[in-house]
């Protein structure tokens, strides 16, 4: 007996594209059916099509699915052999090849009213369930992924329960291209993207170089707090140190080819930074007294992603790995698990990220280690989370090869979902190398290798907070804090003392000195998304005050420059998010 699934989200999104190909079927019976899953939000169905769907088709194809729906047909699941179920589908050649590849001896179809589909399930019962959706866009996909196989047509929809969510995601949605980093971080100076001249590398500006050392900055100071010691490494390593850390057979596919230098040596960028922080632990012998041992750099890797996944500075090839490696005894996985996820908690909410969603992700069916090890070491992780009182969601088998590991989403204002941070067990660099310490009784042993990230990478970090906060950063993120603006030329020698005393207490002002009006003085801030504005005239100078305004607030007051000063170095110090001058 099947489950019933009526208050599924995913089933009722599943029933949602196959209702999508009913409709394309039925308006456009040569089309041949692709696959058709429920996703993140929504759905899509691939379609197999000579001629593009224009908007005019989706229109049509949007009040055929209406109708479908409106005819409230039931959904049946039919068994059969494979024999029979090939002729179900002879028509059907991607089908049919799908057909071929699952080992079964039976398999399963949906059918509504004259629609059948080969499906693993599951769906609603009717397709009168599912009543909120609306289809999105059209995009091109390979067949299985494959560029050299035949090019689909992918139709996207979203799905929810309620209209009310509908009408939610669909308002978030267009919240969120007006928060598209893509468009916000060049038009307020902070980055650039030249693909002509390398697609996936980021050009920092001053200003969000600027943004950047503050992120770093903190980023370094927390980790000399917490017993972290910093380390650097190179950007090239000869090719041979990737064959030993399996980097080559693995990652092959990501790596940019190898550089040949000199007659049989060859250099290949580096993917990964944790092969380097190997060496510099085997440059010496490392007794049991000196763990836990925790090393963090922030290091350039690069991946060489396919230009189709590519994505602002959230999917790109050149990027910046906030990377830390914990050297520890297998009794100490636990306590150190604990105190990264401390830190991971205390990094976040500094930054204004309190909502996360994490998983535990445990042994695959491919493994290197013991199962005895891969169970000590997924129960610690498991007790780490427990001990911080963390919700958590097992993922089963998807554990990397190497070890199990611990992913934390976090949601932004929209309450996107962004991996960031993970936490990851190795039984495998550290065998690959054979490192190794002197226990207490003065025998080698094999350290355990735990690998962690905070922001995953700064590149992709700093995309997400400048969706996070529409560009509007707080005051101690912001490239420039403060903007000093004259109502007359003749108040310029009294703004830039108010400048030298912004910038001897660290504080970063300009001043617009233009022959603009105010008001568009005022106007050209707002659009630079500057937290504090001070206007100087004729009483401010004579007091030797600032009038201020907050971004979007407006005026909140006349302070005196150095009141003004202490109050921004009190937001600075205590990172907080939100002014309250």
């Amino acid at each position: 007996m099947e489950k019933n699934f009526e208050n599924n989200l995913d089933a009722l999104r599943h029933t949602a594209s196959h209702i999508l190909a009913q409709s394309v079927k039925r308006l456009y019976p040569d089309t041949k059916l692709g696959i058709g899953p429920a996703i993140e939000d929504g759905f899509y169905y691939d379609f197999f099509r000579k001629e593009p769907f224009t908007p005019d088709d989706i229109k049509k194809i949007t009040d055929e699915m209406k109708k479908i729906i409106k005819e409230d047909l039931k959904i049946e699941r039919i068994e059969c052999e494979k024999n029979k179920a090939a002729e179900i589908i002879k028509d059907e050649p991607l089908k049919l090849e799908i057909l071929s590849e699952i080992p079964d001896e039976k398999v399963s179809f949906y059918k509504q009213g004259e629609f059948i589909d080969l499906c693993a399930g599951p769906h609603v019962s009717s397709t009168g369930q599912v009543k909120h959706f609306k289809l999105m866009n059209i995009s091109s996909a390979y067949w299985k992924g494959n560029e050299n196989r035949e090019t689909l047509q992918r139709i996207y929809g979203v799905c929810f329960t309620t209209a009310e969510e509908l009408k939610e995601y669909l308002k978030n949605l267009e919240e969120a291209k007006k928060r598209d980093h893509r468009i916000l971080g060049p038009a307020i100076g902070l980055f650039s993207l030249h693909p002509e001249y390398g697609p996936g590398l980021v050009y920092w500006h001053p200003k969000g170089g600027i943004t950047r050392k503050v992120i770093e900055d903190f980023w370094k100071d927390t980790h000399l707090e917490r017993g972290y010691q910093l380390v650097y490494t190179p950007h090239i390593a000869d090719i041979s140190l990737w064959e030993k850390s399996g980097h080559l057979s693995f990652y092959k596919e990501n790596m940019y080819p190898p550089m040949n230098i000199e007659d049989g040596i060859s250099y290949q960028l580096k993917p990964m930074n944790c092969p380097f922080h190997i060496l510099i632990y085997q440059s010496t012998l490392h007794s049991y007294r000196e763990f836990p041992i925790r090393w963090a750099e922030l290091g350039t890797v690069y991946r060489y992603e396919k230009d189709g996944v590519l994505h602002g500075v959230l999917r790109v090839r050149g990027f910046t790995q906030d990377d830390a490696h914990i050297f520890c005894r297998p009794d100490q996985i636990e306590t150190e698990v604990v105190d990264v996820l401390d830190l991971v908690m205390y990094f976040l909410s500094s930054f204004g990220f309190s909502e996360y969603e994490i998983f535990l992700s445990t042994r695959p069916d491919k493994f290197v280690g013991t199962v005895e090890n891969w169970e000590k070491a997924t129960k610690a992780l498991e007790n780490a989370l427990i001990k911080k009182n963390l919700q958590y969601q097992i993922d089963p088998g998807e554990g990397v090869f190497y070890g199990p590991k611990i992913d934390i989403k976090i949601k932004d204002c929209l309450k996107r979902t962004w991996q960031c941070s993970t936490i990851q067990v190795d039984f495998n660099i550290p065998e690959r190398f054979g490192i190794k310490y002197v226990n207490q009784d003065n025998k080698f042993e094999r350290p355990i290798l735990i690998h962690r990230a905070i922001m995953g990478s700064l590149e992709r970090f700093f995309g997400i907070l400048i969706e996070h906060y529409s560009g509007n950063f707080p005051v101690w993120l912001s490239p420039v804090q403060v903007k000093i603006l004259t109502i007359a030329d003749r108040f310029i020698p009294y703004a830039e003392e108010v400048l030298i005393c912004c910038k001897k207490n660290k504080i970063r002002a300009e001043i617009d000195a233009s022959q603009e009006s105010l008001n568009k003085k005022i106007r050209f801030a707002e659009n630079e998304k500057i937290p504090i504005i001070a206007v100087i005239g004729e009483k401010e100078q004579l007091s030797n005050t600032v009038a201020v305004r907050l971004h979007k607030k407006g005026m909140v007051g006349v302070f005196l420059v150095e009141e003004l000063i202490e109050k921004i170095k009190s937001i600075d110090n205590a990172r907080k998010i939100e002014i309250d001058i």
